[in-house]
């Protein structure tokens, strides 16, 4: 079953319904261009990282909610429209090895504390981690 694709301009649409207020005012809140409002309200325009930062801050919410939604849709988007020619361009896509091994590779065990705490770290930047 195909799902349907919603352009995350809907949500934001909802949103501002409830709350009834308009897409100028938002932008102007926000201090946005209307026409960026107004673009990702008839999705025509996407949600960038700039505007999921204000939109996040306004809503009181994690800006990453705001990007996940967009990237959910463009992946949605993606798979439909080039889905099946990617998944049958590979030979051996399906090769089990080569899935665990990418497994294998997200999983590994974070690094000790002592590593974490130690000279090398420090200089990068890295906080102190306490035991």
């Amino acid at each position: 079953m195909a799902r349907t694709l919603i352009h995350p301009g809907k949500h934001l649409a909802e949103e501002l319904r409830e709350l009834d207020i308009f897409a100028a005012e938002l932008a102007r809140q926000i201090d946005v261009p209307v026409n960026r409002v107004t673009g990702i309200i008839n999705g025509q325009h996407s949600i960038t990282v700039d505007t999921a930062l204000r939109l996040g801050h306004w809503f009181g919410i994690s800006p990453e909610f705001w990007l996940n939604l967009q990237k959910l849709y463009e992946l949605r988007v993606a798979r439909a429209e080039i889905g099946k020619r990617v998944k049958g361009s590979f030979p051996g896509s399906r090769d089990a090895s080569r899935k665990s091994s990418i497994r294998l590779a997200y999983s590994k065990p974070a690094r000790s504390r002592r590593a974490l705490n130690s000279p090398e770290t420090a200089s990068l930047g890295a906080s102190s981690v306490s035991p």
